[in-house]
Order: structure tokens, then C-alpha cells, then sequence
């Protein structure tokens, strides 16, 4: 989910052991909070101090519960179509067309309808907890970083309203609002929003 500067992201296959365990492991705590853990602790098997935090759709979610738990972590912070608040578990039953927008073609909407098929039932049932009880609002303040927050203009599942009531609680943040009909902004805009991220980066960057 980030990465120093300089450097690319970390594939993982296997992984470490932690990072494997998490997926239908019976004494994995199911919350924001452990997530964010399990980022630093990832950061530390790859000997990472600090790095630029980039987060999607739950993983924005659990990129800003990193960013106000480790504020010395997180050189910037980035979501693109991150939930702020609880989300109705019926959401998980949206059709991909409406996740991915109008313009997502048959096989991207495949390809992502088999990935949650793929997922194992405790998976699933661990993911609706989590998606269900979030809570940022009163953690927004104490994100220290430069934010980017990343939305589309024409989402069924978030509005730019919404977006609005929650984003200038983060102090140092910055909103940017793309044409789209889809809520995976970052899967229907991925050239755009990666050029836009690495933009706002740059700008973070120290002069040489």
C-alpha cells in the first residue's frame, strides 16, 4: 500500500507469515485498527521508516486509520473512494457495473466478480465486519500528512456531498473530483488518478 521514495512497490506472493495469516486466520481482529497494524508491521519486514500511503475503496479506509496512527510513517497520504462511515452490508451486492462505472469492460467486471467469488466465507464475513463499523470521523484531525482524497463526480455509491462533509476535517488535504460514473475511481481512472498521485508526491519532495 506504499512505498519510500524511489522505490517500487512490494509484490507479495507468498509473503511473510503475518501477512498470509490474515486471510481466514481464526484469531485475526477483524477492525481498522488491526489492519493498520499489520501495514507497520509489513513496513518493518521490509526495514521501511516511512512511506507515501495509497489506499482504495476499504483500503482507503485503513490507509487514513494508518496515517493518524502512525503520523511519523506517513509521508503523504492518498485515497481514492474511501469510505469515511459505516457501509451497509448490502453494498457488497452492487452490481461491478456500478462499481466499476458504465465504460468498465465485460472482462474487467469478471475479473473483480471472481475475485470476491475467490474470497474464503470467513474472508467475507471479516470484511462486512470491518466495513460496517468505520468510524473515522473523530481520527481525521490528527492525519498530520498532506492529503490527496481522490472521488468521482458521479458515483451511485458516494456522493461528492458525502465526500465534502468529512474531507476538510483532514487539516492539510486536498480534494480532486473526476469524471466518472464509477465508484472504483481508481480502477475506471487508474491513468488519471496515477498522474495525479505521483504529482502530488513530487510536490512533497524535498528540492535536490
Amino acid at each position: 500500500m506504499g512505498a519510500p521514495d524511489g522505490a517500487a512497490l512490494p509484490t507479495i506472493s507468498s509473503g511473510p507469515a503475518w501477512i498470509r495469516e490474515i486471510d481466514g486466520a481464526p484469531d485475526f481482529e477483524w477492525s481498522l485498527a488491526n489492519y493498520a497494524k499489520a501495514v507497520a508491521n509489513f513496513l518493518d519486514a521490509m526495514g521501511i521508516e516511512s512511506a507515501h500511503i495509497i489506499g482504495a475503496k476499504t483500503g482507503g479506509a485503513i490507509a487514513m486509520q494508518f496515517a493518524a496512527t502512525y503520523p511519523q510513517r506517513t509521508r503523504t497520504l492518498v485515497v481514492a473512494s474511501g469510505p469515511f462511515g459505516p457501509v451497509d452490508p448490502k453494498f457488497e451486492n452492487s452490481p461491478q457495473q456500478i462499481r466499476l462505472g458504465s465504460a468498465a469492460s465485460k472482462e474487467e467486471m469478471e475479473y473483480f466478480d471472481k475475485l470476491k467469488d475467490d474470497a474464503r466465507p470467513e474472508t467475507k464475513r471479516g470484511i462486512r465486519t470491518v466495513i460496517s463499523s468505520i468510524h473515522l470521523e473523530n481520527l481525521l484531525p490528527r492525519i498530520t500528512a498532506r492529503t490527496l482524497i481522490i472521488t468521482s463526480d458521479r458515483s451511485a455509491l458516494q456522493s461528492v456531498e458525502t465526500v465534502l462533509r468529512y474531507q476538510p476535517k483532514i487539516p492539510n488535504s486536498r480534494l480532486l473530483v473526476l469524471t466518472s460514473d464509477a465508484y472504483h475511481v481508481a480502477v475506471a481512472n487508474a491513468g488519471e488518478c496515477a498522474t495525479n498521485v505521483l504529482s502530488f508526491i513530487q510536490e512533497t519532495k524535498p528540492p535536490a
